[in-house]
């Protein structure tokens, strides 16, 4: 065990474990962040507390008598809330909380549940936050006298013969349906907005990243969007999405999206699984990751991972380091990826050259076209407003001249109306 006085008059107690799965040095790291996770949610730590086992504890974490010192450390430092770095069950809870007294009980995911509740701006932000809590806090505070009240509004009549703990979860399980019939509804608009955009046959680009990378920071500098841009742990929650000029004139659409963290809460990414589908129906992702941060390698594989679930790993990926100007902790760190930019989204030191570097990403395989396609076809636009670029449309009475920047794929059955055909290998000279 291991106890370090943090701050005067401090309110909180950072706990973890270091086992032969998590060793000391991924212990401090993760504590670290949860620092700044309790102070972005407005506490402020007073101690941590670290203890050295196998394996967790069943029924306490650390282990009852670990747990009887850890209730002395928080009664001396008079803190009454106590975060676990982990995920711990609801008779865990309950077990430390009967330890520790008058302190209350959280884990890692409903640290960050309430940070969202904070965040969240939009009504949709909103009512995907409150589902989220109520699938993953709920069964923690039943049962324990806490008011469920801030979860989701008064508990409803109680029924003839019920105890009050049933009344409660007949009210959270309607509560629940009730906010996933609304969130499906939201989505539906989300997909028809979506198919708006990929009608006007304009690229899209998804940023996205680590929690605090300065996604938000990035898109404001290119498209003035005028995005909240603080030095917090999600400060941005809801996706926005803007038109922005590449180098060559053509318009992309850039979208912000949501912050990743290790550890993010299951339930919160369901929750949020509609808005974090941008990242899947992009034609290209920019990763920005902190440059600075000595933790950029682990915040990296953890992004990566969770765009692998969401289905958007193997697309198209610039790998951004940003806050170049506060120093690299890995300098020239590359991580043998083939598109990398260096960047300061706060400067713009870097941001031209990212720029090009997007586009010749995006043209990657591409190449503008000029087609004339009859009257009689003109069908044939819907193909390419669905599949390519398209930069200029005339109509004419020979038929309509489009110029476009086509894939292989796309071009093909397009050859035919080619005003200028490449000449096969095998054409006579």
């Amino acid at each position: 065990m291991e106890e370090k006085e943090l701050t005067v008059g401090a309110k909180a107690a950072l706990v973890s474990v270091v086992t032969r799965e998590r060793s000391e040095q991924e212990v401090e790291a993760s504590l670290a962040e949860l620092r700044r996770l309790l102070e972005t949610a407005g506490g402020v730590a007073a101690f941590t507390f670290i203890q050295n086992k196998e394996t967790p504890d069943v029924r306490t974490y650390i282990g009852s008598g670990k747990a009887a010192e850890l209730a002395y450390y928080c009664a001396q430092n008079e803190v009454t809330l106590a975060v676990f770095d982990c995920e711990l069950s609801p008779s865990q809870i309950r077990n430390i909380e009967d330890v520790l007294g008058n302190v209350r009980v959280i884990d890692r995911s409903m640290l960050i549940l309430d940070i969202f509740a904070l965040h969240a701006v939009s009504g949709e932000g909103k009512l995907q936050v409150e589902l989220a809590q109520l699938k993953y806090t709920a069964p923690r505070l039943m049962g324990r006298g806490t008011e469920l009240s801030r979860l989701g509004g008064g508990i409803g009549t109680r029924g003839p013969g019920e105890s009050q703990l049933e009344t409660d979860r007949r009210h959270l399980q309607r509560r629940v349906h009730m906010l996933e019939r609304s969130l499906e509804e939201m989505a539906a608009g989300r997909r028809t907005q979506r198919q708006a955009r990929d009608r006007s046959g304009l690229p899209r680009i998804a940023i996205v990243g680590y929690t605090n990378a300065g996604k938000s920071t990035l898109l404001n500098y290119l498209t003035d969007a005028g995005i909240l841009a603080r030095d917090q742990l999600f400060a941005t929650l809801d996706p926005t999405t803007r038109k922005c000029q590449l180098p060559g004139g053509e318009t992309v659409l850039l979208t912000d999206t949501v912050g990743f963290i290790r550890n993010l809460p299951h339930h919160l990414i369901h929750a949020f699984r509609s808005t974090l589908e941008e990242a899947v129906y992009a034609d290209l992702l920019l990763i920005v990751i902190d440059a600075s941060d000595p933790e950029a390698r682990a915040q990296l594989e953890v992004t990566e991972a969770l765009l692998e679930s969401l289905g958007a790993g193997g697309k198209p990926t610039l790998y951004v380091f940003n806050k170049c100007d506060l120093g690299a902790s890995h300098p020239g760190m590359s991580l043998g990826k083939e598109h990398v930019a260096y960047i300061s989204a706060a400067t713009g030191q870097g941001i031209d050259m990212m720029m090009e570097k997007v586009e010749e990403m995006l043209h990657e395989g591409k190449r503008r076209v000029t087609f004339l396609i009859p009257n009689d076809k003109q069908g044939l636009l819907n193909k390419l407003y669905q599949n390519a670029t398209v930069e200029n449309i005339e109509y004419g009475a020979e038929g309509v001249t489009v110029t476009a920047i086509v894939d292989a794929k796309t071009y093909g059955p397009l050859r035919a109306y080619d005003v200028q055909p490449p000449r096969e290998e095998n054409d006579d000279e």
